[in-house]
C-alpha cells in the first residue's frame, strides 16, 4: 500500500522532469512566430520600396548603354525623387535602430545602381539630413552594364524636409522659422555643411556629373546652396520638390512694393512743372537705356546667365509653394527692378506646376507625388516674380577684375 504512493510520486517526478522541454519548445515557437510576424510588418511597410515607391519603372540594364533611360526627364524626376525619400528613411531607420538586414532606406537608391557614400549629420541633434549617393560601379557591373550610362550623374546630394518626430523636430522647425522670418537658411549649420559637401564631390568628379536635390525644407537648402556655389562659377544641376516660397520677409517687400505703385499713381496725378517734366523724360530715357543694354553687359562681364537653371517642381494646391507660380507682371511694374530681362529670351529656371484640382495639403506637399503613374505637370513658360527675385543675385553687376597670369 505504501509503494503506490511513491510509485505515483516518482511517476510525477518523471512527469515534471518531462513536461520542462515541452515549455521550452513551446516558447521557441513563439520566438520564431514573432521574428516572423516582424518581418512580415516589414515588408509591409507603408514605406517599404514595393509597397509605396514607383511603378512600371525598370531598374537599369544593358540597354541604357545604347539608349539611357536617364535622357528621359520623367525618369530623372522619378529616380531622384526616390534618393530624396531615402534621405527621410535614413532619419527614421537611426530614429527607430533598424539594422542593415531590416533597414528601409537602401532599397530606395540599389535598384538604380547606387550606394551610400556619405551621409550628412546635424551636430545639434545627430540626425541625419542629406545623404550622397554614388553610381556603384560593381553592381552594375554584376548586371553587365560596363559604364555608367548617358545622363546618369555620378553622385547626387539630397536633403530631406521636416520631419515632426520629437528627435530632430526642434531643429527642424528652428530651420523653417529663420526661413520664414528671413527667406535665407545660410545661418544654419546644415547650409554650411551641404556647401562643403557639394563643394568636395563637385571638384572630385566635376560639376558637371554631380547634382543636388530636396525636398520642401531640403529643397530650400538645395536651392541656396546652388546658387552659393553658381556665384563662384560652379553650376551644378539642381532639383527642388515642393521649395518653399512663404515667408515674412517677401510678404512685407511685397507690401513695399504695393505701397510704392499706390505712390506712382497718385504722384502720377498731381500736376507737374514743366522742369520736373523734362527731368523726369530725360531720368527714363536714361534708365531705359540702362535696362536696354543690361543683358548683354551681363555676357561681356562673364556672369553665368542660363548656365545655371534649376528645376523647381511645385504643386498648385501647396500653400508652401504655390507662389513660384505667380508670374512677373507687366514690363510696365518691372521698371526699375534689378531683375528686368533675366528670361527675356533665356531660361533663369526650369518650373514644372502640378494641377489637380483642390487636393488636401498633405497630398499636394508630398514626394510621393512626383513618382506616381497618373501625374501630369506642365513646365510653365511665364516669367516668375519669386525666381527672379531668388536668382536676382546671380545677376547683378561686377566690378570689372584683373586676374593675373599663371607663373609659367
Amino acid at each position: 500500500m505504501q509503494r503506490n504512493p511513491k510509485g505515483e510520486e516518482q511517476e510525477q517526478g518523471r512527469g515534471g522532469s518531462m513536461a520542462k522541454p515541452e515549455a521550452e519548445e513551446i516558447t521557441t515557437e513563439v520566438v520564431v512566430v514573432k521574428e516572423q510576424e516582424e518581418g512580415h510588418d516589414q515588408y509591409h511597410h507603408p514605406y517599404a520600396f514595393h509597397v509605396s515607391g514607383p511603378r512600371n519603372l525598370a531598374s537599369p540594364n544593358w540597354r541604357d548603354l545604347i539608349n539611357s533611360s536617364w535622357k528621359d526627364t520623367n525618369y530623372k524626376r522619378t529616380v531622384i525623387a526616390c534618393f530624396v525619400q531615402a534621405v527621410y528613411l535614413l532619419e527614421l531607420d537611426r530614429q527607430e535602430n533598424r539594422t542593415e538586414e531590416n533597414a528601409l532606406a537602401a532599397k530606395w537608391w540599389v535598384p538604380f545602381k547606387y550606394k551610400l557614400a556619405q551621409t550628412l549629420i546635424d551636430e545639434r541633434d545627430g540626425s541625419i539630413f542629406g545623404a550622397i549617393l554614388e553610381w556603384d560601379r560593381s553592381a552594375a557591373m554584376a548586371d553587365l552594364i560596363l559604364m555608367r550610362p548617358s545622363g546618369a550623374p555620378r553622385a547626387v546630394l539630397t536633403l530631406r524636409g521636416t520631419l515632426l518626430k520629437s528627435p530632430t523636430a526642434r531643429r527642424d522647425i528652428e530651420d523653417d522659422l529663420r526661413f520664414l522670418a528671413w527667406e535665407s537658411l545660410k545661418g544654419s549649420i546644415r547650409f554650411k555643411v551641404a556647401l562643403e559637401a557639394l563643394k568636395s564631390v563637385a571638384d572630385r568628379y566635376g560639376s558637371n556629373n554631380v547634382c543636388i536635390a530636396g525636398h520642401s525644407l531640403g529643397a530650400g537648402f538645395a536651392l541656396q546652396v546652388g546658387k552659393a556655389l553658381a556665384k563662384e562659377g560652379i553650376y551644378v544641376e539642381t532639383h527642388l520638390f515642393n521649395p518653399p516660397s512663404v515667408s515674412l520677409a517677401m510678404s512685407l517687400r511685397n507690401m513695399g512694393e504695393k505701397a510704392g505703385f499706390a505712390w506712382k499713381r497718385f504722384k502720377s496725378m498731381l500736376p507737374m512743372s514743366s522742369e520736373t517734366q523734362v527731368s523726369s523724360d530725360a531720368g527714363e530715357k536714361t534708365l531705359g537705356f540702362r535696362l536696354k543694354n543690361w543683358v548683354p553687359q551681363l555676357k561681356n562681364y562673364g556672369v553665368g546667365l542660363g548656365k545655371w537653371v534649376p528645376h523647381l517642381y511645385v504643386n498648385n494646391s501647396d500653400y508652401i509653394c504655390c507662389s513660384y507660380t505667380n508670374p512677373d507682371g507687366t514690363e510696365e511694374n518691372n521698371i526699375g527692378k534689378e531683375n528686368v530681362g533675366l528670361t527675356s529670351g533665356q531660361v533663369a529656371a526650369k518650373l514644372f506646376v502640378k494641377s489637380k484640382g483642390k487636393q488636401k495639403f498633405l497630398e499636394a506637399h508630398g514626394l510621393e507625388q512626383w513618382w506616381s503613374d497618373d501625374l501630369e505637370l506642365q513646365q510653365a513658360v511665364h516669367n516668375s516674380k519669386l525666381i527672379n527675385m531668388q536668382l536676382k543675385s546671380l545677376y547683378s553687376l561686377p566690378a570689372p577684375q584683373q586676374t593675373q597670369g599663371k607663373a609659367p
